[in-house]
């Protein structure tokens, strides 16, 4: 069963969610509430990773699960944007399975327990 749902709003085809432990939102509807895709990742264990605020909102009022990696990255080209989180993904994976939130930013990772 896959780790990491990984929102619409980050590209689909990204080598480093490319395994078995990723499921992009777009394979299973893009028109799903951010509620629904809470309740479904809560279900299954799942940690959600998302450029959106609400799921960092939501994460510090409730407690896990779903756990969520909040990229707090601005608009850069894909080939930067790859490289950087081929940098930072191993240590935020890391670190999801300890905090209930974990936010990437282009230098450094925060977590909230």
């Amino acid at each position: 069963m896959p780790r990491f749902l990984i929102d619409v709003n980050l590209p689909y085809r990204l080598a480093l969610w490319s395994g078995g432990d990723c499921s992009h939102m777009r394979d299973l509807g893009e028109t799903w509430t951010d509620t629904q895709i809470w309740e479904y990742a809560r279900e299954r264990d799942m940690v959600i990773v998302s450029k959106d605020t609400d799921f960092s909102d939501r994460i510090v009022v409730s407690s896990p699960p779903p756990r969520v990696i909040h990229i707090r990255i601005g608009n850069m080209r894909m080939r930067d944007f790859h490289g950087l989180l081929t940098r930072m993904w191993p240590q935020a994976i890391a670190l999801s399975t300890g905090n209930r939130l974990v936010r990437i930013y282009q230098d450094r990772i925060e977590t909230i327990e």
